[in-house]
């Protein structure tokens, strides 16, 4: 048996197969905002929901209910979300907060970070409020992906489950890329959860988390020439006990 001082032995043949193709689709995984509309075959979409429903939840609850659209279903439905959007009506709020009322440092500056990226790249400046607009109704429209998916868990389920639900997401981007398909997960829907419930036939039961767009990626679009930073291990992470 090896004893806890020695060096780790190297992965099996295909245990390091295994690793690359995990550690490909994690680092592959992007928020791509253009897809093209190429159709994505409801089997390949059950396929990928039945691998991520492996996403572990406390004691095994799995408290993810899916909705998934494309078709009339989708275009109806984007267009009350952005006919909303468009008229600015202050009752479109989500029922749950993402971010504080104060956002503080480092997030606020990786936050910024982010914006200022995208609007850089396409051309919009600061305080041009008419073209932010725009790109943000492109999120009803799902970034012209044929399909979206609405995520909501039943109200009565406290942080914990949400926690899961988390953990379920992410295995849904990751099964995707696996799959050659890019996504992007969208709070912005969640604003308009009273149109989603009504149009999708969601209980008041359930919260609406929020949307997320799957397709294959438009490799011409500007926009997804966005590449986000990380920040390095030694910055968030802590090593205790290990040996020099």
């Amino acid at each position: 048996m090896r004893s806890a001082s020695e060096p780790a032995l190297p992965l099996p043949a295909d245990g390091a197969d295994v690793a690359r193709t995990v550690d490909e689709a994690i680092l592959s995984r992007r928020s791509v905002r253009a897809f093209l509309p190429t159709p994505v075959p409801r089997a390949l979409i059950e396929e990928i929901l039945e691998v991520s429903a492996r996403a572990p939840s406390g004691t095994n609850m799995q408290p993810w209910c899916v909705h998934v659209v494309t078709g009339d279903v989708k275009e109806q439905l984007s267009r009350a979300i952005l006919d909303a959007f468009e008229s600015g009506g202050a009752e479109h709020t989500r029922p749950w907060k993402y971010y504080p009322d104060d956002l503080f440092e480092p997030y606020l500056a990786r936050k910024r970070a982010v914006g200022w990226g995208l609007y850089g790249l396409l051309g919009i400046g600061k305080g041009d409020h008419a073209k932010m607009q725009a790109q943000r109704a492109e999120n009803f429209r799902f970034f012209g992906a044929p399909v979206g998916l609405f995520f909501s868990i039943d109200s009565r389920l406290e942080i914990g489950s949400w926690l899961d639900y988390g953990m379920f997401i992410q295995s849904i981007m990751l099964a995707a890329r696996g799959r050659g398909l890019h996504t992007c997960p969208q709070a912005a829907f969640a604003d308009y959860h009273r149109i989603i419930r009504a149009h999708l036939g969601i209980p008041e039961t359930q919260t609406v988390i929020c949307g997320l767009s799957m397709g294959y990626e438009d490799t011409t679009a500007v926009v997804n020439r966005l590449r986000t930073d990380r920040a390095p291990v030694a910055e968030f992470a802590r090593f205790l006990g290990f040996e020099p």
